[in-house]
C-alpha cells in the first residue's frame, strides 16, 4: 500500500496544486511522534490570503482515511500518522507475495550503455578503478530492477600516447622471458621505470611519441607488441572482475574506434565546426571557453576525438536513451566538451549523456598514483579483505560450512559496501581494518543481520513454525519501524535511481539493519503465540530485502556467517 500516494490525493482534494508538485512538497517529520508524513501549507498562503497555521486546520478537518489513525494540523503543518496495524500487514504480505521482485518497478525503458571500469592496459588494477567497477556494476543492478536494459561497457585505455611510452620502455628495458613470467607487474615496472628516466631524459617522451605515431600508422612491431600487451592484461582484469562478481557486456576499448574518427573528424569539417589553431584542428566552445582539440599539432588524435567516434557508433548501434559515464570528477570538463561539440553536430541525444563523477579513494589522506608508483594493488586489498574476513570468522563461528566461500563473500563485499555507502562525489580515506569489521556502519554489519534473520527462520522452522501469509498482525513500536522501512524500500530504489546514486541504498540497507537488530534484541520472536506467524513473516520480509539490497549494491549475502 502506496501510504504516501494517498497523502498526495487526500491533499489535491483540498486544494489547487498538481499532484507532482504536492508530492514533492510531503515531508518526513523529524520526530515520529509528530506523524508520519507533514504536508507544509505555506505556499498556500499567498493565494488563500490566510495564516498557514489557519489553512492547515481548514484542510486537516476535511480529511479523514482508515488507513490513518490521525490527521491533524499542527502549526502550519497537515500532519499523518499512518494506521500502525494497516502498514505492517499490508507491507509484510506485499514483500512475502513479490519475494525478490518486491521493489521491482517501470519507471523508464530503454537501452542504457554505461561506461565504466575502463582500466589502462598493461597497468595492474589498482584501488582508483575500484569506484568506477563498482558504482557502474550498482547503477546498472538499480536501472534494471526500474526497467530499463543496463549495457556494461568496459571501455579498456589500449590507446594513446601513454602506449608508445610503454613500447620505448619495453624496447630499453624488456625482455620477453621477464613479461611471460609476470606480464602486468613487469609491464606496470617498464612504465613507472620510463617516467622516472623521463624526467631526467625529456628525450624518452619525444620517443614515446613516436612509437605510438607508428602505432597509428600501423608499423607490425608497435602493433604485435601492443596486442600482446592488450591480451596479457585483459585476462588478469577477468580474473579480478570475477573476484567482484562484475561482468561487462563490451570490451570495445579506445583501440576499437581508431578506424572510426577519420569519419567524425571528416563530419566536423563538412559542418563547418573545424577549424585550425596553432597547428592543430579544434572546435570553438564559446567565447569565454577554450577551444575543443580533435586532431593535435602533430597529426595524432586525442581521448575526445575517439569519444565523439564511440558515442556516435554507441547511439547507432544501442539506439540508447540514457547513455551513463561512470568517470572520476576530474574529466568533467572533457564530457562537457563531448556534450557540446555532439549538439553542435546536431545531435540532441547528447542531452541524454550524463557524467556519472565521484571522488577520490585516498591512503593516509594521500593521492593514489599509478605514474609515482605510488599505487595501492587491488588485486591485494581483496586478498587481504577476505583473510580478515575469515579471521573473524573463524573467532566468532569456528563451525562454519563454507567457511571459504563465506569469507570471499564477506571479505570482498565489505570493499564494496564501503565505497558504495559514501556519497559518490565525496573523497574518502580507506583503511582495511574498519573496512572489514562485523560491527559499525560496514557491509559485514548488514550481512551479519541477514544471517541473523536466516537463523531465526531455521530455528523456528526445527519446531514446525513458519511465517504466516494471511494474519500479520503486529502491534509494537519495534516491528512498526522495521516494516516502515521495508515499506520505503521502493521509493529509495526509484531515488538511487534517479540520482545514479549507491550510497542511498547502501545508507538504507544500514538502516534497516540497525532497526532489525533493535526489534530482535527487544521482541521474543519465537516465543509460541497467536502473533509468531506474523513475527516470522517480518523476520523473512527483512531478509528478503536486505537480500534485494546487497544485490543492487553487488554484494553477497550469506545465510550463515
Amino acid at each position: 500500500m502506496d501510504f504516501k500516494n494517498e497523502v498526495v490525493e487526500l491533499i489535491a482534494s483540498q486544494i489547487d496544486l498538481p499532484k507532482e508538485k504536492i508530492n514533492d512538497l510531503i515531508e518526513r517529520p523529524k520526530n515520529a511522534k509528530m506523524g508520519d508524513y507533514a504536508f507544509p501549507c505555506f505556499i498556500l498562503a499567498k493565494t488563500m490570503h490566510k495564516n498557514p497555521a489557519e489553512i492547515a486546520k481548514s484542510i486537516a478537518e476535511n480529511l479523514s482515511s482508515e488507513n490513518f489513525a490521525s490527521i491533524q494540523a499542527v502549526g502550519p503543518y497537515v500532519n499523518f500518522s499512518i494506521d500502525h496495524g494497516k502498514l505492517i500487514s499490508s507491507t509484510l504480505k506485499d514483500v512475502l507475495d513479490k519475494g525478490e521482485h518486491y521493489g521491482d518497478q517501470e519507471l523508464g525503458k530503454g537501452n542504457v550503455p554505461i561506461d565504466m571500469s575502463s582500466p589502462n592496459i598493461a597497468k595492474p588494477m589498482s584501488m582508483g578503478h575500484l569506484r568506477s567497477t563498482v558504482i557502474g556494476n550498482s547503477i546498472a543492478n538499480t536501472m534494471e530492477k526500474v526497467g530499463y536494459t543496463p549495457i556494461k561497457i568496459n571501455y579498456l585505455g589500449d590507446y594513446g600516447t601513454q602506449f608508445g611510452k610503454l613500447i620505448a620502455a619495453y624496447k630499453h628495458w624488456g625482455n620477453e622471458e621477464d613479461v611471460k613470467k609476470d606480464p602486468i607487474m613487469n609491464l606496470f615496472h617498464y612504465y613507472v621505470r620510463f617516467h622516472k628516466e623521463a624526467e631526467k631524459n625529456p628525450e624518452l617522451d619525444d620517443e614515446g611519441r613516436e612509437w605510438f605515431k607508428k602505432l597509428e600508422d600501423g608499423d607490425p612491431e608497435a602493433v604485435k607488441l601492443w596486442k600482446w600487451f592488450r591480451e596479457v592484461s585483459l585476462k588478469d582484469f577477468k580474473r579480478i572482475y570475477n573476484e567482484l562478481g562484475v561482468t561487462f557486456d563490451s570490451y570495445n576499448g579506445e583501440a576499437f574506434f581508431n578506424d572510426k574518427m577519420q569519419p567524425v573528424i571528416d563530419e566536423l569539417r563538412d559542418k563547418g565546426l573545424l577549424h585550425e589553431s596553432r597547428g592543430a584542428q579544434v572546435v570553438d566552445m564559446g567565447p569565454d571557453e577554450n577551444p575543443a582539440i580533435i586532431v593535435k599539432s602533430d597529426g595524432t588524435s586525442i581521448y575526445l576525438t575517439r569519444d565523439l567516434a564511440a558515442a556516435e557508433w554507441r547511439m547507432k548501434h544501442y539506439n540508447f536513451v540514457k547513455m551513463l559515464y561512470v568517470v572520476g570528477n576530474e574529466q568533467a570538463q572533457h564530457f562537457v566538451e563531448l556534450k557540446t561539440v555532439l549538439k553542435k553536430m546536431g545531435y540532441d541525444w547528447a542531452d541524454d549523456i550524463h557524467h556519472v563523477s565521484f571522488g577520490l579513494i585516498t591512503q593516509g589522506g594521500k593521492k593514489l598514483s599509478t605514474r609515482k608508483g605510488n599505487v595501492v594493488f587491488l588485486d591485494q586489498v581483496l586478498k587481504d579483505a577476505v583473510s580478515l574476513a575469515k579471521k573473524q570468522i573463524q573467532e566468532k563461528n569456528p563451525d562454519l560450512a563454507n567457511q571459504d566461500q563465506v569469507a570471499h563473500d564477506v571479505g570482498v563485499g565489505a570493499v564494496v559496501f564501503h565505497d558504495l555507502k559514501n556519497d559518490r562525489l565525496d573523497n574518502f580515506d580507506f583503511n582495511l581494518e574498519e573496512v572489514v569489521r562485523f560491527e559499525g556502519d560496514t557491509g559485514p554489519y548488514v550481512q551479519y543481520t541477514n544471517a541473523r534473520a536466516q537463523s531465526v527462520l531455521r530455528k523456528a522452522s526445527k519446531v514446525g513454525k513458519k511465517p504466516a501469509d494471511n494474519d500479520l498482525a503486529l502491534d509494537d513500536e519495534w516491528s512498526f519501524a522495521v516494516a516502515k522501512d521495508l515499506a520505503d524500500f521502493p521509493r529509495i530504489i526509484a531515488r538511487s535511481a534517479d540520482k545514479f546514486e549507491p550510497s542511498v541504498i547502501a545508507k538504507y540497507a544500514l538502516d534497516l539493519a540497525k532497526k532489525f537488530n533493535k526489534y530482535y534484541a527487544n521482541v521474543k520472536i519465537l516465543t509460541d503465540d497467536n502473533q509468531i506467524g506474523a513475527r516470522l513473516a517480518l523476520v523473512q520480509a527483512t531478509s528478503i530485502v536486505l537480500t534485494e539490497a546487497l544485490r543492487l549494491l553487488g554484494v553477497n549475502a550469506p545465510k550463515e556467517m
